[in-house]
């Protein structure tokens, strides 16, 4: 395997890819506006409601984890997409439980906004 040196340039290069693929995702992907949405209310709560540092830290990471599966799965759907264009019921599972990902991760995302969020409001 050929060792390839170090380049600043290169480095760069790939921040422009990942952007690349960031801006792609909210270019097709209207469930990245949902879960965008959603965020910015989150923080706006996390203001509003004066929530702890370690609060903060928790919707943090939750957000992060709902937008990374949502990106995790469009990738999945790319590559099925990719290796298989036509109709394909086990494409279409591995599509299915990708989705089916993204969704437990708003599932329990939810539960700690519920944690958080209910007993500053009631």
């Amino acid at each position: 395997m050929k060792e390839h040196k170090f380049s600043i340039k290169k480095r760069i290069l790939s921040f422009n890819y990942a952007f690349k693929g960031i801006a792609y995702i909210y270019k097709t992907q209207h469930n990245a506006w949902i879960h965008t949405a959603v965020m910015l209310i989150a923080v706006a709560l996390n203001i509003i409601l004066k929530v702890s540092a370690i609060e903060w830290v928790a919707v943090i990471i939750v957000i992060s984890m709902v937008l990374t599966a949502e990106v995790l799965n469009t990738a999945i759907e790319l590559i099925v997409d990719f290796i298989s264009p036509g109709f394909n019921k086990l494409a279409g599972t591995i599509k299915d439980v990708a989705a089916g990902a993204v969704l437990l991760t708003v599932f329990f995302a939810v539960i700690v906004g519920a944690i958080i969020y209910l007993p500053k409001i009631f």
